[in-house]
């Protein structure tokens, strides 16, 4: 089994020109407008998957991608699954997807159940988030929904 803490997050909704979800509903962008607390996942760059938590209220297509974790339990079979160690472990979206075995299977996923949940613990004081700019985007690049937690090594950039 596998335990990871989320260190670094993007925000993103049907109004935002960065978001899957900005031209409606397709079939890729489906489970973005479904229930929240399910996963959303896709593929990028034709190798990578990214996964996301679906957080608006059914009809809405919004999401919140989950940019990199810091692992807890389980590390040595994050490692034999992403064959890296260390930092470069999980720094990433598409490398956290990869430690996690995360793929396209889990798309739609009641993160609920198993065999990946989301555990809810107590907010940190805002004083340990960081919030700037997005990264890695084309569109909306200034918008300021991106969140880490401010002292990790873990995050993707800083």
């Amino acid at each position: 089994m596998c335990r990871v803490k989320i260190v670094e997050t993007e925000v993103y909704d049907e109004t935002d020109a960065a978001s899957h979800s900005y031209k409606g509903r397709t079939p890729r962008t489906d489970i973005m407008f479904g229930p929240p607390g399910h996963l959303y996942v896709y593929f990028t760059y034709g190798m990578h998957y990214c996964c996301n938590v679906v957080t608006g209220v059914e009809g809405m297509g919004a999401a919140v991608l989950i940019r990199a974790v810091e692992p807890v339990d389980g590390l040595e079979l994050m490692e034999g699954f992403r064959n890296k160690s260390g930092i470069e472990l999980s720094n990433g979206p598409a490398k956290l997807c990869q430690a996690l075995a995360i793929d396209k299977a889990l798309n739609g996923h009641d993160l609920t159940a198993s065999p990946l949940r989301l555990h809810i613990n107590a907010p940190l004081p805002s004083s340990e988030i960081t919030q700037t700019t997005r990264v890695g985007i084309r569109h909306a690049k200034d918008v300021p929904w991106r969140f880490y937690i401010t002292n990790s090594t873990y995050v993707s950039k800083v």
